[in-house]
This record gives structure tokens, C-alpha cells and sequence, in this order.
């Protein structure tokens, strides 16, 4: 923690048995009178895009005078998904203030490198602000970024003063939003921070009952794997289901091909299963063939999940894979306990790569 972060929380808690107007004016005269932001780096240059989304090409230069918030992103990410509430309304609030928002799409798996995929997601996840396609990780190398979500703070001298990686520190990111603007001259910059109310795949995660891990299904970072005959790679082979799953471990049923990034089911009516400890499940898959959907059925405990359905798939568990995306199978009304959770897809042509949790 750097020495203002600690002073501003120290000073927050020693006013916390005043009354709520005392209170609420002491906060304000605190972060106020907050040291000065550090001087991280300069911001590096934006060159590298494939294309822009939402924006010409933007530049460093062009962009002096502002306040810019770059935020790095992959649109199957589930923690880049939970921040996106806030950027959103960040945007909305601070557009007219001097403040510019630029998400850097840099991809984790092969298909999101797709610009037809990033437009679609772009569009989908009503992201309106300017969206560099850094396909090639050009932008991401000159930050030296290793995370999804990152987000890098620069003042209207081109200087990175705060940066966030992983989710959380909203309220803490747009005080330094404020405080950069005021910085810069900007008048009457309002105190009060951004509220949403995020639904779906945007909700933020049960982090008190969340007990299983993102688990990839490709063989470059796959764990856990328990079907009774090993991984076999970059061949079709036929696994079978274990007598029993412990905790956080996955096996396949059926033909599969296990590749570098994902497993690619050869023949109908191949199964996935996976033991959880969580609200909801998510599972990042696609069709082999573009314009190709599988359907596939979802069971919890052998059932169909009734009421802990998540948004791409019914009461029945009933569900299509149709484009390259993460799909939110579960989310568990509770209480929540080790469940069998389990994925039949009844046609051939699937590409499943990752399991994440909230």
C-alpha cells in the first residue's frame, strides 16, 4: 500500500463516529487534501491497433489535455466482465469533463482474435467508448501489461498517475479520476461516485462461497483433469467417466481431441464434468464451424437446474453453443455446496476451452 493510500484510509476511519453530514464533509476534505498521485511512467504510445472500434486511431499526442483511463480487456474474461458496470457509467459521467476511456482488446485464445468476434462483442456488451484492436499484443508489450482487466490512470500531461489490476478499487480508480480532473482546472467536477446495479454475467462474483478456480481445458494450462486415462495430445481419443469427482476436478466422456487451447469434440453426445463449489458456472466454448450451432443440455447432480439456470440455457438446462463466447450455464439460487455439474452436447463440432466461476 503506498504511504496516501494508508494516510487516506487512516484518516477514513478516524471519523467514523461523527454524524453522517460531518461526516460525509470531513471525507471529502480528506480526499481533497489527499497527497499527490505518484508519477508511475509516462503513457506509452498507442501504436500497434489493427483497428479502432468506436474511434479513429487515437493518439498520445491528441490526446494531452485530457484525463484517459486505458483499460485492457478480453471479451471472454469473467473479471474484465464484472468491471464493465463501472466503465460504463464512468464514461457516461465524464465524457463532457475531459476524461476519455480507451479499452484495449488484447486476446487470451485464438478466436478473439477475430475482429468479426470483437465487433460483435463490442456492439453486444454496448461498449460505446473508442476500442483498440491490439491483436498482436503491441499495445500490451509497450505497458508491459501482464493482466486482464488492467486499468492505467494518465493526467492531462500524458503521465500515468494510478493503476487497478483485477477487479475492485472502483471507488478508489474514480477518485483519482476526480482528483486528476481537478488537477487540470476543471470546475465544479462532481464528488459523488457512480452506482450500478449490475445483472448477468456483469454481477459481481460470491466471493464467500466461491470455491473453484478458472479451470482451462487445453493442455498448455490444464489441471485437474480426471478422466481414468490420461490427456492424450493432438489425437482423437475416446475417455471415460471416472467412478467419482472430487472437488474442482473435470473429466471428459466421449471422442475428444485435446489441443493446446481447448478440446474439440469429434463424434455426437461427448460429455464434460466437472465438480464445483460455486454461485454460478460459466464455460467459455464455440462452434468448430462458423454459422454451425451445437445444441447441448446441462445437469446438476444428475437434474436439470430448474431454477439455478443460467442466462443461455432454460429451466431444462436445454441450450445452443452458436458463436465463440462465454456462456453463464449456472447461477445457483443456494445454498450453495459441491455440486456434479455436467454438459452433453448432442451434436459433434464443439471447441470448449475454460471454466470460470463467481
Amino acid at each position: 500500500m503506498k504511504a496516501h493510500q494508508f494516510w487516506l484510509v487512516m484518516a477514513l476511519a478516524c471519523v467514523t463516529s461523527a454524524s453522517s453530514a460531518d461526516l460525509q464533509h470531513k471525507v471529502q476534505l480528506v480526499v481533497h487534501s489527499a497527497a499527490q498521485l505518484p508519477i508511475e511512467s509516462k503513457l506509452p504510445a498507442l501504436n500497434g491497433a489493427i483497428e479502432w472500434i468506436n474511434s479513429p486511431p487515437l493518439t498520445v499526442a491528441a490526446l494531452r489535455g485530457k484525463v484517459v483511463l486505458i483499460d485492457f480487456w478480453t471479451y471472454t474474461c469473467i473479471n474484465w466482465r464484472r468491471t464493465l458496470p463501472f466503465l460504463r457509467a464512468w464514461a457516461d459521467k465524464y465524457k463532457d469533463r475531459g476524461v476519455v476511456i480507451i479499452g484495449v482488446h488484447t486476446p487470451e485464445f485464438s478466436f478473439e482474435k477475430d475482429l468479426d468476434n470483437v465487433r460483435r462483442e463490442t456492439t453486444t456488451l454496448e461498449i460505446h467508448y473508442p476500442v483498440a484492436v491490439d491483436s498482436n499484443h503491441a499495445i500490451w508489450r509497450a505497458f508491459r501489461n501482464q493482466y486482464w482487466p488492467a486499468l492505467y490512470i494518465a493526467d492531462a500531461q500524458g503521465r500515468i498517475r494510478h493503476h487497478q489490476f483485477g477487479e475492485g478499487g472502483y471507488e478508489q480508480s474514480e477518485r483519482v479520476i476526480q482528483q486528476l480532473l481537478t488537477e487540470a482546472g476543471n470546475a465544479n467536477v462532481p464528488r459523488e461516485l457512480v452506482s450500478v446495479d449490475p445483472q448477468g454475467l456483469e454481477k459481481a462474483a460470491d466471493w464467500g462461497s466461491l470455491k473453484s478456480p478458472e479451470t482451462y481445458v487445453g493442455y498448455e494450462q490444464a489441471e485437474s483433469f480426471a478422466s481414468p486415462s490420461s490427456a492424450v495430445r493432438d489425437r482423437p481419443h475416446v475417455y471415460n467417466a471416472p467412478s467419482r469427482l472430487t472437488l474442482n476436478e473435470w473429466a471428459l466422456v466421449g471422442d475428444w481431441t485435446i489441443g493446446p487451447e481447448y478440446a474439440a469434440l469429434n463424434r455426437a453426445s461427448g460429455r464434460i464434468a466437472y465438480r464445483f463449489h460455486a454461485r454460478d458456472v460459466n464455460f467459455i466454448m464455440g462452434p468448430t464451424v462458423r454459422g454451425t450451432p451445437v445444441r447441448f443440455r446441462v445437469r446438476i447432480d444428475g437434474e436439470p437446474p430448474g431454477t439455478a439456470h443460467g442466462i443461455d440455457i432454460d429451466e431444462q438446462g436445454n441450450g445452443t453453443v452458436s458463436e465463440p463466447r462465454m456462456y453463464q450455464l449456472i447461477r445457483h439460487p443456494g445454498p450453495i455446496a459441491d455440486r456434479l455439474f455436467e454438459i452433453e452436447f448432442i451434436g459433434p463440432g464443439v471447441e470448449a476451452f475454460d471454466f470460470t466461476f463467481g
